[in-house]
């Protein structure tokens, strides 16, 4: 994997390019990641660097957790990730990450997410079904159920995978190839053209492809 940084999504605007094109961006907070751990061929047998962001109260903090910390020299923080084959030159355990270390504008990105959870929903809003309405298929008076969804004596059951009514939402989803579209290193912002998943404040990690 390549290298990256987390952030949370703060939510989205639009902006306008050189040539007066409007175009919608999602607005980032990425706060400086702290290096937790850098991870080699010789001691893990691969390499990858661990960071951790967005400071967390001590006394919520694990003491396993504490210790790793303290190995590092950094405060407790809420969320670690760790991003492979990523090993920037000449940085260490406790040193800082900020936004334009990893990104520039115009790079192509990746960005992971958790979806909105919607409960448990129906195969209209869940499948995208458009409903029976009149037609028979096992039923007649319930626009929005599925329908038959069995055989007859053979097999006489219902197949895995069937498309059926369950929760929605609340996974882990990747958005691909959108671009870095500015950048803010005072305040810590990136906007990303385009949306990424998850809810205004949710956690996201952002890939560099």
């Amino acid at each position: 994997m390549s290298s990256g940084l987390i952030g949370k999504k703060i939510g989205m605007t639009n902006m306008f390019d050189e040539n007066g094109r409007n175009f919608a961006v999602t607005v980032i907070e990425v706060q400086p990641c702290v290096i937790t751990q850098v991870k080699t061929e010789e001691t893990d047998g691969y390499q990858a660097i661990q960071v951790a962001s967005f400071d967390r109260k001590e006394k919520s903090t694990s003491k396993p957790l504490q210790g790793h910390f303290d190995k590092a020299g950094t405060n407790p923080k809420k969320h670690i990730k760790e991003f492979r084959d990523f090993n920037p030159e000449g940085m260490s355990e406790g040193d800082e990450l900020k936004v334009d270390d990893v990104f520039t504008v115009g790079d192509s990105v990746d960005v992971v997410g958790i979806t909105k959870g919607k409960g448990f929903t129906g195969v209209v809003k869940r499948h995208n079904f458009s409903g029976v309405g009149e037609a028979t298929h096992g039923q007649h008076n319930r626009q929005r159920h599925p329908g038959s969804i069995g055989q007859a004596s053979d097999p006489s059951r219902v197949f895995k995978g069937m498309k059926m009514a369950g929760r929605s939402g609340n996974q882990r989803t990747k958005t691909k190839n959108l671009t870095v579209a500015k950048i803010f290193t005072e305040s810590n912002m990136i906007m990303i053209t385009g949306s990424v998943p998850g809810a205004n404040g949710s956690i996201v990690e952002i890939y560099n492809r």
